[in-house]
């Protein structure tokens, strides 16, 4: 008899989880905050499983992976929001009770609007039920993300702002808008939308189904059958041929040409193809008719890590997996991956992939001149109201300054105390030094130190990334580039917030010409003086836009004053 996987609560519940960042055959003990077994340690294969490397090459990236897989739902509570009409099961008629748990939705306040706008029956029963805290958003249920096909222009979450118009693409301002809006904003989450297409079509409610997007980076299936009891098993971290014909399926009526048709992007972190080109057409129901060892009932998140070596390739997986929960109407945490010898998966959604071409965060071609995607701002509101990381200044009039130190062999800042030393004859400036070693200060305590700074200071890296979470008014200060260009230029447009770089090559000072292990002399591999005034003219700069910007806190006091 088939064992059926529910949601389990509570600090002494069995936690059956997935580590969903992982290949399909790893899994993670995980478990309620503060439990004895929420472990963050090392993932170990299941028994009989395929052994292969591991896919986290330090302990540190494994720690911001644990730490995102609590944000995006591998604790097994919440809701599943999907486009039904009813009402959730959640709701019930108790007398004094709410009609709904509206604590499980988990949203920061600005999205509850949109929220709601995609979710009508949540709605609904928010008119009617007394206990209902978001009655105020009743009032904006026109507010859309915008890749809705109800959406009005003008009730977007968000549009990004051109200076001007890069006429390599285009030829005026508001096509160069559009643009940037369909590269990088929600626009290309209502492309994914547009292209899914129906390639296993189910004829009855007990059916199985397949549907993806264009090259099948992205898809949705119901009542999926998976057969791992003979696994063909190597020790390659991905594998072209993993399922055959017969151990990947579902009982519906399948376009063999249309599925074959689109793997022209057949690569591990550009598509699904490789996994789901030996979908077959099965002559049984597999939940229906019992086939499973396990059936899964809750929403299941596939995905395929990046290279899992620094914090800029991880939120790679993250950002697109955010996107993909845009897609698919639904940000509940009670989602979840179980590996048994055989299993069916009431729900199974394969995430957008990190390096797909003209996909988004990594090598993203953008149109200059555009910045702000409501998208990424999104992004970090959601991931700061789920790990509760608050903004909790700025205190005393102080413009809070944090220097981004390194402990790596390269690109250290060689008069860096110098710098601070400079930074600190400002008496508006509130200053700090950080250096964010995992072993010394955890991801989520690196999170508040980034929220909460107003002036971010580092030198080409990946710890950079941390932008992506500075407050709206923030500015980001990459001291020296290193000849890289566009990588945080870019990062930071899409986030919004403002960017400046080292502009005056002969008021920066490499050690030597540096020393790449193979390509000879480069620039990231050395370390560098900088000269103190034309350092503290830059940050000045950034001081300037950080007290102008609209949002600035203390912007209000000052133009008492």
């Amino acid at each position: 008899m088939p064992t059926r996987m529910q949601a389990s609560q509570g600090r002494g519940a069995p936690f059956l989880t997935a580590c969903s960042l992982l290949p399909p055959w790893w899994t993670v003990p995980v478990g309620p905050p503060g439990a004895e077994d929420s472990s963050c340690g090392l993932c170990c294969p299941r028994a009989g499983g395929p052994r292969l490397p591991h896919p986290f090459a330090y302990s540190a990236c494994l720690e911001v992976a644990m730490l995102m897989l609590l944000v995006f739902g591998i604790l097994l509570h919440g809701i599943s929001l999907s486009s039904q009409e009813e009402a959730s099961p959640e709701a019930h008629g108790i007398p004094g009770e709410p009609l709904f748990n509206y604590a499980s939705i988990r949203l920061p306040e600005e999205h509850i609007p949109f929220f709601l706008h995609n979710n009508g029956h949540i709605a609904k029963v928010c008119k009617k039920d007394s206990h209902c805290p978001y009655k105020k958003h009743l009032e904006n249920l026109k507010y859309c993300w915008g890749y809705e096909d109800s959406c009005r222009p003008e009730f977007r979450f968000s549009y990004p702002v051109c200076t001007y118009v890069d006429m390599r693409w285009t030829d005026t301002l508001e096509s160069a808008q559009d643009t940037f809006w369909n590269q990088a904003d929600f626009g290309y989450a209502g492309a994914r939308l547009r292209e899914l297409r129906v390639l296993c079509q189910p004829e009855q409610t007990s059916d199985s189904s397949l549907v993806c997007s264009r090259y099948l980076q992205h898809c949705r299936a119901a009542n999926l059958y998976l057969d791992l009891r003979n696994i063909r098993r190597n020790h390659d971290r991905f594998k072209e041929d993993f399922f055959q014909t017969g151990q990947i399926g579902g009982h519906c009526k399948l376009d063999v040409r249309a599925l074959m048709s689109e793997g022209q992007r057949k690569s591990p972190l550009q598509s699904w193809f490789a996994e789901l080109q030996s979908y077959t057409q099965l002559n049984f129901r597999p939940v229906e008719d019992a086939q499973c060892d396990v059936v899964v009932e809750k929403p299941a998140y596939f995905m395929k890590l990046d290279a899992g070596v620094n914090m800029y390739h991880h939120f790679c997986d993250f950002l697109n997996l955010y996107i993909t929960q845009h897609v698919s109407n639904s940000f509940s945490t009670d989602v979840y991956i179980v590996m048994w010898d055989t299993v069916c998966f009431k729900e199974a959604i394969f995430s957008l992939l990190p390096r797909m071409r003209y996909g988004l965060f990594y090598n993203t071609p953008l149109i200059s001149g555009c910045q702000n995607t409501g998208l990424f701002r999104a992004f970090s509101q959601h991931v700061l109201y789920r790990l509760n990381v608050t903004q909790e200044g700025p205190k005393n009039g102080k413009m809070r300054v944090t220097i981004l130190a390194r402990s790596t062999e390269y690109r250290k800042i060689l008069n860096q105390n110098e710098l601070l030393n400079a930074l600190k004859t400002v008496s508006t400036f509130e200053v700090q030094v950080v250096d964010y070693k995992y072993k010394e200060l955890g991801f989520l305590d690196q999170l508040k130190i980034t929220h909460n700074t107003d002036i971010f200071i580092g030198m080409h890296g990946a710890g950079l990334t941390h932008l992506l979470f500075l407050p709206d008014w923030a500015a980001v200060f990459e001291l020296y580039n290193c000849g890289d260009e566009r990588c945080y230029l870019d990062l930071a447009r899409l986030r919004g917030v403002y960017y400046i770089t080292w502009q005056r090559q002969n008021k920066v000072f490499p050690q030597d010409k540096g020393h790449h292990p193979t390509l000879g002399e480069h620039p990231k591999f050395t370390n560098y003086s900088f000269d103190v005034e034309e350092f503290m003219y830059l940050v000045l700069q950034a001081a300037d836009h950080v007290s102008q910007h609209p949002k600035w806190p203390l912007k209000k006091q000052h133009d008492e004053l």
